[in-house]
């Protein structure tokens, strides 16, 4: 499975992959966990105070997470530290962001017009 360049069409197993990492980040649960993580490391312990999602669920959110490399855990002693790949997580959001700011700005744009 090679990566589409500018311009082609991908697979339909590369279009399968990129579906997949789009539903990992559609659920709120995941990117709330982001959100917290991007602020730095933390422990499932301070997900749970943070959030207030159950230990299972915090657990089964981050390994997809992991999975997806997004998110990367060391352990200290018992614990297990969770930490975002920031890099990709901070250019995912600063996208997003942007994007979103600039439909909002064209909406508001319009209005003012109408």
């Amino acid at each position: 499975m090679g990566v589409a360049g500018p311009g082609s069409i991908p697979s339909p197993e590369l279009l399968e992959e990129f579906s997949q990492f789009f539903r990992l980040l559609s659920e709120p649960a995941r990117l709330q966990l982001l959100c917290h993580l991007r602020q730095g490391s933390a422990d499932v312990a301070f997900l749970i105070e943070a959030t207030g999602f159950s230990q299972s669920h915090i657990s089964r959110q981050l390994s997809q997470l992991q999975r997806a490399g997004l998110v990367t855990c060391d352990r200290d002693g018992v614990r297990l530290i969770y930490r975002a790949d920031t890099e990709l997580v901070e250019e995912l959001c600063d996208l997003v962001q942007k994007r979103m700011k600039q439909r909002l700005q064209q909406q508001l744009d319009q209005l003012q017009t109408a």
